[in-house]
């Protein structure tokens, strides 16, 4: 199994925004450091209290010349809010300078605001999102293409550069609600699984299933990563474990609720999807049901107990980490959690 760190350049009521850019290198560097096999990067926009990453690929190619050994993955790029064709070749130069360390995981994002914040329609996401792919993959095929969609319309294109790996970085894509699981199942692609909105681990089950049924009725074969974020901290005593990040962790569980309610009805939001239930259901959860059911808190022992269980039920290949759920863990914290997992968990799993 693969361990990578997630990292937000969050933010929080006693950071300035320069200092976030600091601490977020100087966390990314000790994961290297301590053997961490990847860093993954999100994407947030126009939510100045939560992060500053609103530039992902931008801070990628930073990580890329900081770094040596690690991946660099985009966890995930919303690719509706952009012209594909700028994403490819920007992609495709990070993919250089990194020296094909790269991992291109792509979404289209779970709320309609960040939409509005671009004068998008949410509506369109999902329609928008297979033709932004379509064009990305054709780009990078060092060969004139043309395309005519719906919303994105090339007429004898050469795209330059083309990625350093081939065909082209490994892509894999996000998954935040139930539907998504088959339709990236059909397509065929490795799946990052963000299970936010979800009140146990346990409830993913059947939506994995979901997706592994729908790629085998698609006729995809052979082995495909599973991957998911999770929030994960790890400390000498189940004591530190539980209660340096218990604040952090309930201010992002506050957060969620709100953020869900706020996105209650909008546009775009498939009927199957009900955000009034999610909200509902994660504004009732304890401390406790948390820490039984959503994260994984504890010493080095068990945390790979509980990893162990979530590879056996959930058929999982990737962990990607966060140390910093909520965005207010101390960065002296975050940094002792990534080598503790680094050094006595991840070994457990080679």
């Amino acid at each position: 199994m693969e361990f990578g760190l997630f990292v937000e350049y969050p933010s929080n009521e006693t950071t300035t925004q320069a200092q976030i850019f600091k601490d977020s290198m100087e966390l990314i560097e000790a994961a290297e450091e301590s053997g961490s096999e990847g860093i993954w990067l999100a994407e947030y926009h126009f939510d100045p209290s939560r992060s500053v990453l609103s530039a992902p690929i931008t801070v990628a190619g930073a990580v890329a010349a900081r770094t040596k050994n690690v991946k660099i993955g985009l966890a995930v790029h919303v690719l509706p809010l952009r012209n594909p064709v700028r994403i490819a070749e920007e992609v495709a130069t990070l993919d250089h300078l990194s020296e094909g360390r790269l991992d291109f995981g792509v979404g289209r994002a779970a709320f309609p605001r960040i939409y509005r914040g671009y004068g998008a329609n949410y509506a369109e996401s999902r329609e928008r999102f297979d033709e932004c792919l379509e064009v990305i993959l054709r780009s990078w095929t060092g060969e004139p293409f043309s395309f005519h969609g719906k919303y994105y319309d090339y007429e004898d294109l050469s795209v330059t550069p083309t990625p350093v790996q081939k065909p082209h970085p490994p892509i894999r894509i996000g998954a935040t609600s139930a539907d998504t699981f088959e339709l990236v199942g059909r397509m065929g692609y490795p799946i990052f699984i963000n299970p936010s909105r979800v009140t146990t681990m346990m409830d993913l089950k059947p939506m994995i299933a979901e997706f592994h049924e729908a790629r085998r009725k698609a006729g995809h074969t052979g082995q495909v990563d599973v991957g998911l974020r999770i929030p994960v901290y790890v400390a000498e005593t189940e004591e530190k474990a539980y209660s340096e990040p218990k604040y952090s962790t309930m201010f992002q569980m506050e957060r969620l609720v709100r953020v869900v309610k706020e996105s209650i009805n909008q546009e775009g939001i498939t009927v199957g999807d009900d955000r009034r239930a999610q909200a509902e259901r994660l504004e009732s959860l304890t401390y406790e049901d948390v820490l039984a059911n959503m994260v994984v808190y504890g010493t080095p022992e068990s945390v790979v107990d509980r990893l162990q269980q979530l590879q056996e039920e959930l058929g999982i290949t990737q962990v990607i980490y966060e140390v910093n759920f909520g965005c207010n863990v101390p960065l002296e914290h975050q940094i002792k959690s990534v080598r503790l997992l680094n050094e006595k968990v991840a070994p457990n799993f080679k």
